[in-house]
Formats: structure tokens, C-alpha cells, sequence
């Protein structure tokens, strides 16, 4: 028996929870708990970092169920405005307080990578935990990773003691070399740590792809979603504790109920399905970046050259000029890079591009489609 073997596979994300009025709905959260429960789904993910969602969760869940009934999970986010071992420890206390849970069944130190590790290591949230653990507060730890592969095998053999891994995983992002979803499970799958999937509808966007990749979906099951599709995919691999869904109405709620309730593996004839509307979406033309940064390494304005790039992509592949400056605000200036269009078209960048990529043009069209 592994962890998670007896939830089953659909967790309610609560990153993106319905609003009224500039808040969060709470009494449509209600609505859409008590179907999630009867469905017999018990894993509710939330966070810290989530504005409102611990307070709401609260209300939604925790003061209308026995405790028993279903598994939360929060996070903590020690790389946010904590300058001490206190202040990220506070979060976790806060987070107690907020939801009124008693005990977190599942507690992630979230989004590890790059830069955004040191916190843990320096406040050692690594014992913290274990400490948690040991006091009940914490039935499972793990944490939530944004990297690469090579990145998460130092973490997973520096802290062995780590139950599970949260990762980003979709079939849009399966063999993207931004992401490497499939790289990353694997590795988590190496060192035997059941996986937590997030993002398996990439926020949103493959519920609404490219009209080639709907045109393929829709030829196979006329009647599915484009999101079923996703939550398929992701849920059809091995190892995994959940598979999280940021359901924002009950409309969606209903929509993953339909297909998830009763479900199954995915035949030969769904994964060939599969396969065709990935490689519809790979020949949309985007810009043939690989993350490598050898680029960044040379520019002397610190552009954030690649992470400029995948929120173009997002914008050609997607159409969606929201999430693409999302991205691009959390690529280039949560990581202390400067936008595209500060670049002063030295051409340092194309001479190390092994990509051949004409870096100023490309930059310059970033800098005008995200405006």
C-alpha cells in the first residue's frame, strides 16, 4: 500500500475559487463541496498563499463535516515577505488558525526551485515539519516543485524523509522544455515518491485549446469536454496521490464529477487520441526556445530573454493575453529580471544561442504583443 492508494483520484484545487462581487463566493464553494463529498472525493488542496481560500475552506468545509471526512492540504511559502526561521513558521500557525482544521493531513513547503529553496534550507523548515509530524499537526509531508529535473533529484536525495511531490503536469507540457512534466515525474518516480498533479488543465487552457487540437478531441468523443481530456491524462499515470482541478464554478464541479466518478483507464484508442493533439499543439510555430539561459548568462541589460519567450507562446498557443503576462510577470519580474522591452539589441544573446533563435526580433514582438 502506497500514500494515496484510497483516495480517490480528483482533488478540488482551491487556487481559483468562484467570486462575487470581488469576493470569494463562499455559498457557492458550499454547493460545490457537498457535491464534491457525495461524489466520494475527499482531497481539498489550499494554501497560504491563496488569498481568502483558507478562510473560506473553513467555512465551506471544515465547520460543516466531521474532520474525518476528507483530507486538506495547505502550504507554505517561506520565500513570501519571511525574513526569519518565526516569520515562516508563522505561516504555518496562521494557516491553522485560518482553516480551524486541527491537523493538516497532507503539508507542502511550496514551489521549490531556483532561488525560492534557500528559504527552507536557511529557516530548516525541513525539521519543522518532521517536528509537526511528530506533534500530529502533520499527517503527510511533502512539497510542490517549479524546475527541472536535475533540481528536484538534489532535493529528493537531500530530504529522503519527504513523502510525496506536488508537480506540474498536462499533456500540453508533457515534453515542453520549459516545464518537463514528463522529466519531473519520472524523477519523482525514481525515488519511488508518489506524485500530486497540478495544473492538469494548465490553468484553464487546455480546457479551451488551439481549434486543430478541439477538432481532434471532438472527432474521438463528440460529447467530452476538452478539460475531461486533460484530467484524463493526467490521471491515467501511475503513483499518484490526486490529481488536483482548480474548479471555479459548479458548472466545471459537475463537468469533472461526470467523467472522474467511475473512472477508468484510458484505452489505446483515448492515449492515440492523446498523442494526435499534442502533436497538433507542437506545430503551432512558437519560439524554439529550450530554457538553456546560455543567453541570460551574456546580457548585460539581465533581460528575462526565456521567460519572455514562454509567455509569448502561451499567447500563440492559447490566444490568452491574461495568462501570458501572468506568466511573463512571474518569469521575468518575480525573478528579478528586467521586461523585453528594455533590451538595447547588442546581439551578445544570438551569438550564444545554440538555438539560432533571432533573439532581438523576438524580443521586440514580445514587447509589443504583451503591452
Amino acid at each position: 500500500m502506497y500514500l494515496g492508494e484510497n483516495i480517490k483520484k480528483l482533488g478540488f484545487g482551491l487556487m481559483r475559487l468562484p467570486q462575487k462581487d470581488g469576493v470569494i463566493d463562499v455559498e457557492q464553494v458550499k454547493v460545490m463541496v457537498d457535491k464534491f463529498l457525495a461524489a466520494g472525493f475527499t482531497y481539498f488542496d489550499t494554501a497560504w498563499a491563496y488569498p481568502g481560500s483558507e478562510d473560506a475552506i473553513r467555512q465551506a468545509l471544515v465547520e460543516r463535516y466531521p474532520r474525518e471526512k476528507f483530507q486538506l492540504a495547505t502550504k507554505n511559502a517561506a520565500w513570501i515577505n519571511c525574513k526569519t526561521r518565526a516569520d515562516a513558521i508563522a505561516q504555518f500557525e496562521t494557516s491553522l488558525k485560518q482553516t480551524g482544521a486541527g491537523y493538516f493531513d497532507f503539508y507542502l513547503l511550496h514551489n521549490l526551485g531556483e532561488s525560492r529553496t534557500k528559504f527552507f534550507d536557511d529557516f530548516d523548515m525541513w525539521s519543522f515539519v518532521q517536528e509537526k509530524k511528530k506533534e500530529g499537526k502533520i499527517r503527510h509531508a511533502g512539497f510542490s516543485f517549479h524546475s527541472t529535473p536535475e533540481e528536484l533529484e538534489e532535493i529528493l536525495k537531500a530530504h529522503p524523509e519527504m513523502e510525496f511531490v506536488q508537480l506540474q503536469i498536462n499533456y500540453g507540457d508533457w515534453e515542453n522544455p520549459a516545464i518537463q512534466s514528463r522529466a519531473c515525474y519520472e524523477m519523482a518516480r525514481k525515488y519511488d515518491k508518489p506524485v500530486v498533479i497540478m495544473e492538469p488543465v494548465k490553468g484553464g487552457m487546455l480546457a479551451n485549446p488551439p481549434e486543430s487540437v478541439k477538432k481532434i478531441l471532438a472527432a474521438a468523443e463528440p460529447e467530452a469536454s476538452c478539460a475531461s481530456w486533460a484530467v484524463r491524462f493526467a490521471t491515467n499515470l501511475d503513483g499518484l496521490v490526486t490529481v488536483l482541478s482548480g474548479m471555479s464554478s459548479v458548472e466545471q464541479m459537475e463537468d469533472n464529477l461526470s467523467y472522474m466518478k467511475d473512472f477508468q483507464k484510458l484505452t489505446p484508442e483515448q492515449e492515440k487520441t492523446i498523442e494526435k493533439a499534442r502533436e497538433a499543439l507542437a506545430k503551432i510555430p512558437i519560439i524554439p526556445c529550450t530554457t538553456c539561459n546560455y543567453c541570460a548568462k551574456v546580457c548585460p541589460q539581465n533581460i528575462g530573454i526565456s521567460g519572455s519567450f514562454t509567455a509569448m507562446n502561451y499567447l500563440t498557443l492559447y490566444g490568452d493575453k491574461a495568462a501570458a503576462q501572468h506568466q511573463e510577470n512571474w518569469l521575468v519580474k518575480m525573478h528579478g529580471k528586467k521586461p523585453a522591452a528594455e533590451c538595447v539589441k547588442c546581439g551578445a544573446c544570438e551569438k550564444a544561442c545554440p538555438q539560432h533563435i533571432a533573439i532581438r526580433a523576438e524580443l521586440e514582438a514580445v514587447a509589443k504583443a504583451l503591452a
